[in-house]
């Protein structure tokens, strides 16, 4: 099957050139001359335009990637597992059907990449708060303002975790890179609680994971049960004035639980 352009300059050259033939007229011939290649030029411009293109999608794959896991995160964390369907993040997508099973395998590959995408971006921020470097109760305070602040301004990845808690963490197990991941921030607690008992002002009972899930649960409580919450008290929980005191009250609930 001819392609467009050669098909128009086929046309072009069929109805041009035998009124330029049988004609006198040398403008008629030249007007046939330049149509004939100001049409090459044009073809010769979208084949190189064509290339270019081509190349921009062969030689970004991390783009193409992080496109695609930008878009499955929303449709998972809006539809959960079942409910998403990679036709539609295709449709979303820069990319197509194609390349999504190209560099994932598949529906459950991407699941499990926007998984641990999700979990990266919170421990690579934690990663960067230097807690060391401030003492132990100006940190702690720290990093339980940054938990519930972060989890109220990113709710998709409050969704993804309730989705996966509903499937029994199936596909979190399947991951490596989510168990890695997470060790950094007990790590990070434990050194935490370590200096504020060598200075005596926290307790010395606090276990870095039971502290972990008593802050994550204060701060995801906020966002996981919002509209239940919010409809059954007739209270606006996400109103600024509304997270500004559960903040507060987020804060000095954990100090208030580690402090001697």
């Amino acid at each position: 099957m001819a392609r467009p352009q050669v098909a128009h300059w086929s046309r072009l050259r069929r109805l041009v050139l035998p009124v330029s033939r049988g004609a006198a007229n040398v403008g008629l011939r030249a007007l046939y001359v330049c149509q004939l290649l100001e049409l090459k030029t044009r073809m010769k411009h979208e084949r190189f335009r064509g290339r270019v293109r081509h190349r921009q999608r062969v030689n970004d794959p991390d783009g193409t990637r992080r496109n695609i896991i930008e878009v499955a995160t929303k449709e998972f964390a809006d539809k959960g597992y079942s409910g998403a369907r990679v036709d539609e993040i295709a449709a979303l997508t820069k990319t197509s059907k194609r390349m999504i099973y190209y560099y994932f395998g598949g529906k459950e590959g991407v699941y499990i990449a926007v998984l641990e995408a999700a979990y990266q971006r919170i421990r690579l921020i934690e990663s960067g708060m230097d807690l060391a470097h401030q003492g132990p109760e100006q940190a702690l305070r720290a990093l339980v303002s940054f938990t519930f602040d972060y989890q109220n301004e990113h709710p998709e990845f409050v969704r993804l975790v309730m989705n996966e808690n509903i499937l029994n963490g199936a596909y979190l197990a399947r991951s490596k890179a989510i168990q890695r991941l997470n060790v950094p921030v007990i790590d990070g607690l434990r050194d935490l609680l370590s200096r504020g008992q060598r200075e005596g002002v926290f307790r010395r009972d606090i276990d870095p994971i039971d502290l972990h899930m008593s802050i994550s649960a204060l701060c995801f409580f906020n966002v996981a049960n919002r509209a239940t919450f919010s409809t059954i008290f007739k209270c606006d929980m996400a109103s600024p004035g509304a997270l500004l005191t559960r903040r507060s009250q987020v804060v000095e609930t954990i100090l208030s639980y580690v402090k001697r």
